[in-house]
């Protein structure tokens, strides 16, 4: 029994009928080069995500006097393509709005966002009713909007190191950063359902390659809306509705849920307060204790005096743009996992393609070229992906399919073992290695790693190993038939060959000489 079937027993025993209520809105920083209205670098992009704080900053950025925004019309594609992904209906005309408000770490103290006009609309994503059975029924999530702002900087309230200090200090690498803020109908009935969606939208992102989608670095920020319908001996109640802010893993998100359902229901038991206007509220997440914590009674739109922005004109999206958006975009990415588990890649297989999308388009290059899935995926799980992790590397970055293909060739034809293949994959993949791009056959007879086939050439290593007498129990064990005695022998000529001796030719010479 999950925790909220435990706490719905609970409830009924005292006469209630309670239903969860959960929508969502989801903040993906895009991972442009540079920021959404300036040409400063972007911290959400892989090549600047380490620089040192307020590096990154601009006069756009922090609001000087006479400075003009110019609008990144590549965060508007990236926006797009998520809208498309999401089956939203695409604005062709849309204005930019300032949404007012202060705070430390929004030094102009408005933020350039969409109110009234989103670039994207109505939507819709469909999750799994199981998650473990992604062909079986599914449940439509709405997508209400996807709009396009600005991410505000990063405020802190202890040192670089988690040491103390007795104020706050402020980032403002993050501040400017492209951010597509998507929102859902409130269509989620339990928390399981809110995280499959996650997971989805994530996956999704990244797949696009609109953004990092590093969780521990805030590129994806979860925000569940949440509130309990309650029946009571024929009457309705609605809690007021919290949202609860910046999560940014799938576990508080769940936890969060689950916590806020409870907490909301004993509210209601002690003072009967129902959903009003006025009555939401903001509250944050304690991961250590796993609970809620109020923030701040949750403002209005027209507390934030939205109004058009006059420095910016329309951003205008007419069909031949749309189209080479479209054009763009990767394979759906529901058509892909159907057929990576048509061509019997397991879940968890599956999960590892979904979670590094560079892997993902490399197997499916890979496969491309004609190398069985299943092969395909032994070299990249196994060597690929221990080598890539041990070099600091990106497998999908540093070893092109055709280099793939080209090892399991090797493999194929029995020039290359499988000790030798991940050797060779492992030279190919280190930086300093200097075999970056190389063609493997020729790396791999560079390095000495090809498989030494010839009968002639083993015949030597195979009569010294039989005629040593410390064999001589394994001679007499394989003329009598145990076939596994030959491992001691097989091992013993591999070590003097290197490793580089073909052991199917061994074990053949090694059964012609001792059973002809």
């Amino acid at each position: 029994m999950t925790l909220a079937a435990a706490d719905q027993e609970r409830f009924a025993a005292m006469g209630l009928t309670t239903r969860l209520v959960v929508g969502m809105e989801i903040h993906v920083e895009l991972a442009t080069r540079s920021k959404m209205w300036t040409s400063s670098p972007n911290v959400a992009h892989a090549s600047f995500q380490d620089a040192e704080p307020n590096t990154l900053t601009s006069p756009v950025v922090i609001g000087m006097p006479g400075t003009l925004p110019v609008m990144n019309k590549r965060a508007a594609e990236m926006s797009i393509m998520v809208g498309l992904a999401l089956n939203c209906a695409i604005a062709r005309r849309c204005h930019w709005d300032r949404k007012s408000y202060y705070y430390p770490d929004l030094p102009k103290n408005y933020q350039i966002s969409q109110y009234e006009e989103p670039i994207c609309g109505e939507g819709y994503l469909d999750i799994p009713v199981d998650p473990d059975r992604p062909e079986g029924a599914c449940k439509r999530i709405r997508i209400t909007r996807a709009h396009l702002e600005e991410d505000a900087g990063k405020l802190m309230h202890e040192a670089p190191g988690g040491l103390a200090i007795d104020h706050s200090i402020v980032d403002l690498n993050r501040a400017g950063t492209p951010l597509l803020e998507i929102v859902t109908e409130p269509d989620f009935g339990s928390a399981e359902e809110a995280v499959t969606f996650s997971v989805m939208l994530r996956d999704l992102c990244r797949h696009l390659g609109v953004t990092q989608g590093i969780m521990q670095r805030g590129h994806i920020r979860f925000e569940p809306n949440i509130n309990v319908v309650i029946e009571k001996e024929g009457q309705t109640y609605k809690t007021p509705i919290a949202e609860i802010k910046n999560l940014n893993s799938f576990r508080a998100v769940k936890g969060s849920i689950e916590h806020e359902y409870v907490r909301q229901v004993e509210q209601w038991l002690e003072d009967g307060r129902v959903m009003s206007a006025g009555a939401k509220s903001t509250r944050g997440w304690d991961d250590n204790k796993q609970v809620t914590l109020l923030q701040r009674e949750k403002e209005d739109a027209h507390d934030y005096r939205y109004f058009p922005d006059p420095d910016l004109v329309d951003l205008v999206v007419d069909e031949a743009w749309l189209d080479t958006i479209r054009g763009s975009m990767p394979r759906p990415l529901g058509e892909r996992e159907a057929s990576w588990r048509a061509a019997g890649v397991g879940s968890s297989e599956v999960r590892q393609l979904l979670d590094d999308p560079g892997l993902a388009r490399l197997f499916d290059e890979v496969v491309g070229l004609g190398v069985a899935p299943k092969r395909a995926l032994s070299l990249l799980l196994n060597a690929g992906l221990k080598w890539a992790n041990e070099y600091g590397v990106s497998l999908g970055d540093h070893l092109s399919a055709a280099q793939v293909a080209g090892i399991d060739g090797l493999l194929s034809a029995e020039k290359l073992g499988s000790s030798g293949a991940e050797k060779l994959v492992a030279a190919l993949l280190d930086p300093e290695g200097g075999h970056d791009g190389g063609e493997p056959e020729a790396v791999a007879e560079r390095l000495n790693l090809l498989q030494v086939s010839d009968s002639g050439a083993l015949e030597a290593h195979v009569d010294e190993v039989l005629a040593d007498a410390r064999n001589a129990k394994a001679v007499e064990d394989i003329r009598g038939g145990k076939d596994k005695a030959v491992g001691a022998l097989l091992g013993q000529i591999m070590k003097k060959t290197g490793g580089a001796a073909n052991p199917k030719v061994v074990r053949d010479l090694i059964f012609g000489r001792l059973r002809s």
